[in-house]
């Protein structure tokens, strides 16, 4: 089931949100994508720092294994991986992380080095609560097209929950144009059991977009950067800049989960 909402920013850009509730997959579907799918490349899992984070792993068989490289000169990393997918009852891609607990936020530049890459190519933001390919999780992506998301999946075994988001420039005379707007900067923020996506489109301080994921999430937890090229048996690659991870305590509340959605088809957001 999909629904469609119109939202509209400041410096030129019409936002149209297409929100995507995924439903239970049919029996053939969900036995083609369960955690018992056959293996691949046996998973990597290697605890050796990478930045400023701890590790990176595998997440699932993909039929290659992946790799990731920090730079730190411009302090980039680039993941690179295979996948066929990370939106059903199991995920394969490849995962840079760090165990943390209480009030977090990670927050990425991301681009594509290759412009013609597989449009469902995805580099994600992630909080899992362990390694395992079907773990309970909350994830911010941004897709090849510009496409981005925020996801859950409710607990393990089950299928990934998905609200996705275009994003339509427009020209000087005001008129939405055909081509979708990459955001600049992408965020997800952990405050007790609330996951809220924060976005800067155009260059503008990061703000809080859709209405917050509630899960719960047990502590140590995993926080992390992640791609999956969204094709089973080949490999592509995803450049994550000026990577910032806070961990902020144990906070009461935050102003962003205290807001009710807007039941109107169109806002503007500040």
């Amino acid at each position: 089931m999909t629904f469609t909402r119109r939202l509209t920013l400041p410096a030129c850009l019409l936002i149209a949100a297409l929100i995507s509730f995924s439903l239970p997959a049919s029996p053939q579907g969900a036995a083609a994508k369960s955690a018992s799918s056959p293996p691949g490349y046996p998973p990597l899992h290697s605890n050796g720092a990478i930045g400023i984070f701890d590790g990176q792993s595998d997440i699932g068989s993909a039929k290659l294994p992946g790799s990731a490289a920090y730079d730190p000169a411009t302090k980039q990393y680039t993941i690179s991986s295979a996948g066929y997918n990370t939106v059903y009852t199991r995920d394969e891609f490849h995962y840079v992380w760090k165990k943390m607990t209480g009030d977090v936020s990670l927050a990425a530049d991301i681009a594509f080095p290759d412009p013609n890459g597989y449009d469902g190519r995805k580099a994600m933001l992630v909080i899992r609560q362990n390694l395992d390919d079907d773990s309970r999780e909350a994830v911010v992506a941004l897709y090849g097209t510009g496409v981005f998301a925020e996801a859950q999946r409710p607990n393990e075994g089950r299928r990934r929950r998905d609200m996705s988001y275009r994003v339509w420039s427009k020209d000087s005379a005001g008129n939405a144009t055909a081509k979708v707007a990459m955001p600049r900067r992408i965020s997800l923020r952990k405050y007790g059991d609330a996951f809220i996506l924060y976005v800067s489109i155009a260059g503008e301080p990061l703000h809080p977009f859709g209405a917050p994921l509630i899960l719960h999430m047990d502590s140590p937890f995993y926080l992390g950067i992640g791609f999956c090229s969204n094709l089973p048996d080949k490999s592509d690659s995803a450049v994550f800049s000026d990577v910032v991870v806070n961990n902020h305590g144990i906070l009461a509340r935050h102003t962003a989960t205290a807001a009710p959605p807007t039941p109107l088809p169109t806002r503007t957001i500040p």
